[in-house]
């Protein structure tokens, strides 16, 4: 808090009154530039004083991509190797290290053109750091900017690499990241038997915590194999609190292009489990909807092979749906285009696929819309659940 202390002065001549008027207004105008203009947020690589003393002298591996950025948009390997810290290994998730991969697509391991450094992919086959790929590290770096959805595939990759680092006894440090969604806590809560690669944990389809958060919770419940904890370390954010809007400086992820799809990410990826298209192939990922089996409209989109997506779901052919570029900020997980489509949709019995139930953890929901239960209704069943998480996660949370 800014206290402003005012102090009474007799001034003898005019030209000293003007003066002194005059830098009066000056301070007040700096006074209120910086109440308008709060201090940057800075990530938790930006908070280097916190973790450069920590790698002095260590071997240390990396869980990082294009997003593990400081703000001056140094990357944080490049970073790490000018301050002659001694970087041996890039663990790289999800679409590579570069982040250019397809969603799902296979990412094979190599050798970083720029710093000549090895890359080992943790998607595909090897999601789990083994013990041969952690011999001789003594510290593994975290850095990856999430979107909170509990199926974005990044915290998935959190917990085998917590895994691994408990198993071999490596300490893990995360750089904290604000969550873009962070002040939204909705959907279903994952149920154990639908447990996969894209829900590894009891929490909401929108969990409300930042990475080093979630790694705390993580740890704190035991949900690592054999109720393993790893040495873990959170380096959090500075000047953050999770109610403030937060942009990145880079994509995510090939078919997050902006804030808008980054918003609309969690309710419209429900449709991933459908037969309706979310605008991969196009320009607008994320942030449209729609299929050549919803009734036509104005708005039609025909997708086209891109940069993150080689062959699009409904590769050439005319879909209609809705254009939600423009739509308002969302602070739920919107059910009302699901619902929408799946009544419009002209054979029901194709809508939904078995990737459904992994995405949405529970059969409940597919259930209830195939029934004709009202978003509010549906809203309403999620209540308790949602409300003891809130409970759990709360001893967990930073920000």
């Amino acid at each position: 808090m800014i206290k402003f202390i005012a102090k009474s002065v007799l001034i003898v001549t005019s030209f000293f009154v003007t003066t002194s008027y005059s830098n009066s207004l000056e301070a007040v105008a700096k006074s209120s530039s910086s109440a308008i203009n709060p201090p940057a947020i800075k990530t938790g690589a930006d908070n280097y004083e916190k973790y450069l003393p920590l790698l002095k002298d260590k071997k240390i591996g990396i869980v990082t991509n294009q997003t593990g950025l400081l703000s001056n948009k140094t990357h944080l390997v490049d970073f790490l190797l000018e301050k002659k810290v001694a970087v041996q290994t890039i663990f790289a998730p999800e679409h590579g290290f570069r982040g250019t991969a397809d969603a799902g697509e296979h990412v094979v391991d190599g050798k970083d053109a720029k710093t000549g450094l090895s890359i080992i992919s943790l998607y595909g086959d090897n999601k789990k750091p083994k013990p041969e790929q952690l011999a001789g590290i003594d510290i593994m770096i975290f850095d990856l900017q999430d979107v909170g959805a509990r199926f974005y595939t990044y915290i998935s990759s959190l917990h085998y690499v917590m895994e691994a680092c408990a198993e071999n006894n490596v300490p893990l440090i995360i750089l904290d990241r604000p969550n873009p969604n962070g002040s939204i806590v909705d959907g279903p809560l994952l149920e154990k038997e639908f447990t996969s690669f894209v829900g590894m944990h009891p929490i909401p389809l929108l969990h409300g915590m930042t990475i080093g958060e979630y790694a705390q919770m993580v740890n704190g419940e035991k949900w690592l194999k054999n109720a393993a904890q790893c040495k873990l370390t959170v380096i959090p954010c500075v000047n953050y609190n999770r109610t403030m809007q937060y942009s990145l400086l880079v994509k995510p992820s090939p078919n997050l292009p902006n804030d808008q799809s980054i918003n609309l990410y969690a309710s419209l990826c429900l449709f991933e489990g459908t037969n309706v298209s979310v605008g991969r192939g196009t320009e607008t990922q994320f942030q449209i909807y729609g299929s050549p089996y919803l009734t036509k409209t104005n708005f039609s989109f025909t997708p086209k092979p891109n940069f993150g997506a080689k062959d699009p779901l409904y590769n050439g052919k005319e879909c209609f749906g809705e254009d939600l570029t423009s739509y308002p900020k969302l602070t739920k997980l919107e059910l009302k285009w699901l619902i929408k489509a799946y009544q419009n949709t002209s054979d029901k019995t194709k809508f939904f696929n078995a990737f459904f139930t992994k995405l949405a953890g529970t059969k409940k929901l597919q259930q209830q819309i195939e029934s004709g239960v009202s978003e509010k209704d549906i809203r309403e069943s999620w209540k308790k659940d949602l409300e003891a998480f809130k409970i759990k996660r709360k001893p967990y949370l930073l920000y």
